[in-house]
């Protein structure tokens, strides 16, 4: 398939978050699990956002097509149909879940397991991965195979299920009404979606009824009966933001972030706390509205620039100021947070937690133990393991209240007012300010920008911010910070590859994050406070 870098990137991603999905329903299947379901259903939004970011693409590529015989169309057709059906793949690992919660299921678990139908989709996935990138149909031959061999063993199935029936008179007649139930039940599904699809067609993208209802109330809340809506982002939460404008004239008038209720309702929760402990830093609430599990919350428009924008296409002059300004914010918010109850970092078990999803996208970063001459080499795996036991003995001597979700893009810098502001806040709490320090500079480095201007200015930030948190740290007496930020940045080195497909900024990465675990690893307790790392290096 002849496809734009983009929308091959995102297939890319979905395949991955798709193949994640199925194996938590595997491992649900085998082990029930009312944490893992609850993990399922709480990445319902991704596919559906990664889904609408090809279908976007794929009308941008149209619309920038100056010929008609350049344009791949029957690649962009076939990208649009294969996202939706992954969506639609994952929708169906949703309901699984869902219908197995809370049930009495040992027996139904054990005969669907043994079909193997779940690994066979799983194969399935793999072998769209490669046909992707292959121009011919051999492996689109070789899916329809397993879809054919796949309805055999579904039919093998029916028939088994079938006999466990027989002490019911007509047992065919009642899984055949379950069965067409279930159809119908899909049509009704098809219904909803065109009638998004139709509300689509007037705000540019398609929204739930509920949303929906919430975003005209909104507007209500606002005082308004027509506006603009621009979309700004989705989260990998399934939150959809945009930006409501009443005309050109008056600007834009708020944000609206939609979404399920409890993830805006932890925000919502965080922003107030930040106006409470730290006022002033965090957008003002103009609304929040809830209906069924879904729910709305507008904030105040922002003026002002993220700070990726200013580090990518600001003046030096804007640069040195944008800095200056975060990093006089960041130590007034640590002062005044400062709590003497410390709270371990865990940067480890983050890692550890999402490694998984790291490999799904890099398979090659599963790396196992080795040899290079005499010398052992250990896997990533047991190289975390080791470096969660070395830092559960390094203790953060105080807390303070952070970010949490420390990227550039979170970042709102007014050079006009000299204002700071943080948004995206439903991650705040007290924590160790390795997190945050962590997170920012490693989101410095991600961006993937080649020209040799851009990356010394990315060198100088990250070099910048890790000079004011050091200086925050010898006044507060931190002696072991240096050790704890190097796990925090190893952690935020790897993990952030699940995000970048360019094999050589990844593997960069990753191999920056394997050479601070090494090193921390390396450094004894006791002399945490000897601790150092090569910055300028590392993020030139």
């Amino acid at each position: 398939m002849r496809l734009p870098q983009t929308i091959r990137d995102n297939l890319q991603f979905m395949l991955a978050e798709t193949s994640t999905q199925l194996s938590n329903l595997v491992t649900l299947l085998d082990t029930p699990s009312a944490e893992l379901t609850q993990r399922i259903l709480d990445r319902r939004g991704y596919s559906y956002n990664l889904k609408m970011r090809i279908h976007d693409a794929c009308v941008t590529a149209v619309r920038a097509s100056d010929s008609a015989e350049k344009l791949e169309t029957h690649s962009l057709r076939a990208a649009e149909s294969i996202a939706t059906q992954l969506d639609r793949l994952t929708g169906l690992v949703h309901d699984c879940a869902r219908q197995l919660d809370g049930r009495k299921r040992r027996g139904i678990l054990k005969s669907l397991s043994s079909t193997g139908l779940v690994e066979d989709v799983l194969k399935g996935i793999e072998l769209i991965r490669s046909g992707i990138e292959e121009e011919g149909t051999k492996t689109a031959m070789k899916v329809s195979d397993l879809a054919v061999a796949m309805s055999s063993k579904h039919e093998t199935f029916f028939e088994d299920q079938t006999r466990e029936l027989q002490n019911i008179e007509h047992p065919d007649r009642v899984l055949t009404a379950f069965f067409i139930a279930t159809q119908l039940n899909e049509m009704s599904a098809v219904l909803r979606d065109v009638s998004e699809s139709m509300v689509g067609a007037r705000l540019g993208r398609p929204m739930q009824r509920d949303r929906f209802r919430l975003l005209k109330t909104a507007f209500a809340d606002l005082g308004i009966d027509q506006a603009t809506v621009a979309k700004v982002a989705e989260t990998n939460s399934g939150t959809n933001i945009s930006r409501i404008s009443r005309d050109a004239a008056h600007g834009f008038a708020a944000i609206v972030k939609d979404g399920e209720k409890r993830k805006l309702k932890e925000e919502r929760k965080s922003v107030e706390n930040w106006h409470e402990i730290f006022p002033g830093i965090a957008p003002q609430i103009l609304s929040y509205r809830k209906r069924g599990e879904n729910a709305s919350l507008m904030i105040e428009h922002l003026p002002g620039y993220t700070f990726d924008k200013v580090l990518l296409s600001g003046t030096d002059d804007q640069l040195k100021s944008a800095q200056q300004h975060l990093a006089k914010t960041l130590k007034a918010v640590w002062r005044e947070t400062k709590s003497d109850k410390p709270v371990r970092s865990n940067h480890m078990a983050q890692l550890r937690k999402r490694l998984d999803t790291v490999v799904d996208v890099h398979p090659e970063f599963a790396r196992g133990k080795g040899r290079i001459c005499r010398s052992r080499t250990q896997s990533l795996s047991d190289l975390i393991a080791v470096a969660e036991e070395r830092e559960s003995t390094v203790t953060p001597p105080f807390s303070v209240y952070i970010h949490g979700d420390f990227n550039l893009d979170n970042i709102i810098i007014d050079t006009a007012e000299e204002r700071v502001n943080f948004i995206d806040l439903h991650r705040s709490c007290y924590a160790d300010y390795t997190q945050d320090v962590s997170v920012f500079m490693v989101s410095n480095y991600r961006l993937q920008t080649l020209d040799k201007r851009t990356r010394c200015r990315i060198t100088s930030v990250a070099e910048h911010m890790h000079a004011t948190a050091s200086k925050f740290a010898r006044q507060q007496s931190d002696k072991n910070f240096e050790l704890r930020l190097a796990y925090g940045l190893a952690r935020s080195f790897i993990t952030s590859t699940r995000f970048i497909l360019d094999k050589s900024l990844a593997k960069s990465m990753y191999l920056r994050g394997f050479y601070i675990l090494e090193r921390a690893i390396e450094q004894p307790t006791e002399s945490a406070s000897d601790f150092r790392l090569p910055i300028r290096e590392l993020f030139s």
